[in-house]
Parts: C-alpha cells; structure tokens; sequence
C-alpha cells in the first residue's frame, strides 16, 4: 500500500505518518510548513521522522534519513500543476487529508486563508483521486460543524446547518464536496469530526499548550465562559488507532453501512461520516486541574465571556465507530495530560525549571 498523508508536519498528520512507517508501509508526506504557529515545531516533528529541515526544498522529495519508506515533500494544495504531478508519478492507493487551515477563532482574524487552504486546497484534492483511481480518500472534518446543537452527545446523523465559525463552515463544505464526488465518480470518501485532539507534539494554538507553557511561566490563563466549558477531549494515540483502523477497512464495504442512513440519503453512495472522540465529556476546569497537578503549580485564571465562535459543549458519540471498527479508546484525561507535560519539559529543555520562550529554545537547539 502506497499512502498519501497530507499536512504530514502537523500534530496529527505527524503522528499518523510515523504509525503507518512502523508498520511497513510505503508514505509520502506533504505540507506547506506556513507559520499559523511556531514552524520550528513543525521542522522537529519532521525530524523525528527522518526529515532533515535544511534539505527541504519546494516541490522535492527527500527520503526520510531514519525510515526507507518515507519520502517529503513541501508542498501547497492549492498548487494543482505541483500536486496533479506528484499523484501522477506516485500512483497513490490511498489519501488522508489532514492538511487544512485550522483554528476556530483565527477564522474570524483571517477567513481568506480558509477559503484557500479549506476550500480551494481541499478541491484539489479531490480533482487529483477523481482522475488516479484512489481507492480511499480520508479526510478531516471537525468537530465543530455541529454548531449549535443543543442535543448530546453529538451524533453523526444530526443535522449540521448552524456552524458558528467559517472554520466549522469551511469543514462542513468539505463533507459536502466529498459526498458530490463519491456521488458522480464513485470515488470513496470517509470524513472524520476530529473532537479536540490533544498529546505530545501537539499544536502550540490550542488549550493543553497554551495553558501549560503559561503555568510554567507564571502568566494568566484565558478561560472562556468563566470555565463553564465541556470537551470531549481525545488523546493523539486514539485517534491515530481510529485512523489507522478506517485506512486499513474494505474500501468496497463503506457505501453498505451507509444504506437507509439519513447522512447519505438512503443511498449506497461511497461515502461515510465518522464521530472520532473518546465519548466523554470533560469539564474545561477539571481538564485544567489536572495540568496544575502534573506541574505542580496552581494556574492564574483571568475567567472571560464565551468567546465569539465557540461553543459551550462537545461530545461525541462513537457508536457508529465502535461497531463499525471496534474502535475503543484507551486513554484517559488523566493520563494524556501526564504524557503531554512529560514531552513538552523534555522537548523544552526542562521548561519547569528554566522560564523561557519555547520559540527561543527551539531556535537555539
């Protein structure tokens, strides 16, 4: 199996690139390393697979130093020549999308880069499976086009019209892309609602990061409707495990599980959606009790109103996954955070015991 893993320097496409080469399988991954956030981190992640940061050059593959079967390249979905040629030459079996614009709240800052990356970017891929016979084309939906749905926990037959962001609107559209390809070209397309993703190596926007490099030093935290906040937190290793699993399924099995389902209209359409969560919800100010434990130190708390574009409640149902793939995840709040802390003080240089910027650390490692 040849797999294409895009936005392989991200948080998640990272970690699923590096499960897929331990198990012997043939990867090529492709990101555009922009600077949404620290991309010293995004050059360590790749590192850790192999990538060496001053051999990569725009539209080259380099083969990874520690894995024979892990080629780079550096490369923009919304750059169609570049990627049309790169699916033409690689003769991919299947494709994982993960590469997008993430962050609810910079939508509201910068929406043109979601239309871009989200919208244009993910349109292109789609043109590229449609026209090179992909067998399977997985890709990232969100969590977050549920809205403003009131009923939990969110499941994936609800309806999905209320997003509060274009972020949520922007991941919306991709499952709506992806169900027109399915329905003309027969191609197959599974969608994911990732809900709230977090683990070592994880993303420097969202709430673990944030909070964890601000208690350590010293500054305030921003807790958004006064902590009255519920996640459906998820470990980065579930969520690989899920992947993983949905890659590894009968391509030819997934419009069946899909007849007289309102998602796909009753059809057998090749297409699917997937909740993929750990299936219970964690209030805001538990989660962020148990950071304050695994540092030892108690967090200043600025509580602030609902921020525009959140939403108060997530929480997945992941019947449809469980049934589907026997998927069951594992670990706990308790013990991601404690994983989580653990990398980032040996990542940071033992940042509980030295107050620095970890932009400064990176760059001078």
């Amino acid at each position: 199996m040849r797999v294409l893993v895009t936005g392989s320097a991200g948080f998640i496409g990272f970690h699923l690139v590096k499960r897929l080469l331990n198990r012997g399988v043939e990867v090529v991954g492709i990101d555009n390393i922009n600077d949404y956030y620290d991309v010293e981190l995004k050059y360590g992640r790749l590192l850790e697979n192999g990538i060496l940061k001053d051999r990569i050059q725009y539209g080259k593959a380099q083969r990874s130093e520690t894995y024979g079967n892990y080629q780079f390249v550096k490369l923009d979905l919304t750059d169609y020549q570049q990627l049309k040629d790169l699916f033409d030459l690689y003769h991919f079996d299947v494709v994982v999308n993960l590469a997008a614009q993430a962050g609810v709240r910079y939508s509201l800052i910068d929406p043109s880069a979601y239309v871009e990356s989200n919208i244009k970017g993910f349109l292109n891929i789609l043109e590229c499976c449609r026209f090179n016979a992909i067998k399977h084309l997985i890709y990232a939906s969100s969590s977050s086009v549920y809205g403003l749905n009131k009923e939990m926990p969110f499941t994936e037959s609800d309806k999905v019209d209320s997003p509060v962001s274009l972020y949520a609107a922007s991941k919306k559209c991709n499952e709506l892309m992806a169900h027109s390809y399915s329905h003309l070209f027969n191609l197959p397309t599974t969608g994911l609602r990732f809900f709230t993703v977090y683990g070592p190596w994880g993303r420097p926007d969202m709430a673990l990061f944030k909070f964890t490099r601000a208690i350590i030093e010293g500054n305030p935290i921003d807790v958004y409707n006064h902590g009255n906040m519920k996640r459906d937190f998820t470990f980065i290793d579930d969520i690989i495990e899920g992947v993983v699993r949905i890659i590894n399924k009968p391509v030819e099995l997934i419009g069946e599980v899909n007849d007289d389902k309102e998602l796909c209209g009753g059809s057998s359409v090749p297409y699917r959606i997937f909740n993929i969560g750990r299936g219970k919800s964690v209030n805001l100010m538990t989660f962020i009790n148990e950071i304050e434990k695994n540092l030892g130190k108690a967090a200043v708390k600025r509580l602030l109103p609902m921020q525009d574009g959140d939403v108060p409640d997530t929480w997945a149902d992941v019947t449809d996954l469980e049934q589907s793939l026997d998927y069951k995840p594992e670990v706990s709040v308790e013990q991601g955070v404690g994983r989580f802390v653990s990398w980032y003080r040996k990542f940071y240089r033992d940042a509980l015991l030295v107050t620095c910027d970890p932009q400064e650390t990176v760059n001078a490692s």
